[in-house]
């Protein structure tokens, strides 16, 4: 069998402060949106430039507290040509942003920003 990851579903407590997360630090554009007033939730689909991976924002209306990430999430991973600059316009933006990092033995070529829900964004360096 052939699979393809098509999307993946983060749920969200402040919908516009993901949106702008989204499209303005991470460059998505929102695909479609599904409203469903009557049971309460929105799903918002954005993706990348390339358009085969969705991310999926989950918003329920009456979530009142942050969701809790537990311990078994770790983060998305995105590619980015120009990783410096992309770093500084985060940290610019007032999102949590790493120091450039690198796996041991190697040269920086990854730091992680953090989405206003506290997930956790790997941006690498393009090869």
């Amino acid at each position: 069998m052939n699979y393809k990851i098509v999307h993946m579903c983060i749920r969200v407590k402040d919908l516009e402060a993901s949106l702008a997360f989204y499209q303005e630090a991470m460059g998505m554009n929102i695909t479609r949106r599904k409203n469903f007033p009557d049971e309460k939730f929105d799903l918002v689909y954005l993706t990348d430039q390339a358009g085969t991976f969705e991310v999926e924002l989950t918003y329920n209306y009456d979530q009142e507290t942050p969701y809790e990430i537990g311990n078994g999430y770790s983060h998305l991973a995105v590619t980015v040509e120009d990783l410096e600059a992309s770093r500084e316009s985060h940290e610019a933006m007032g999102y949590k942003v790493t120091k450039l990092m690198g796996l041991p033995g190697s040269p920086p070529r990854y730091y992680f920003v953090t989405d206003p829900d506290g997930y956790d964004v790997e941006v690498i360096r393009a090869k």
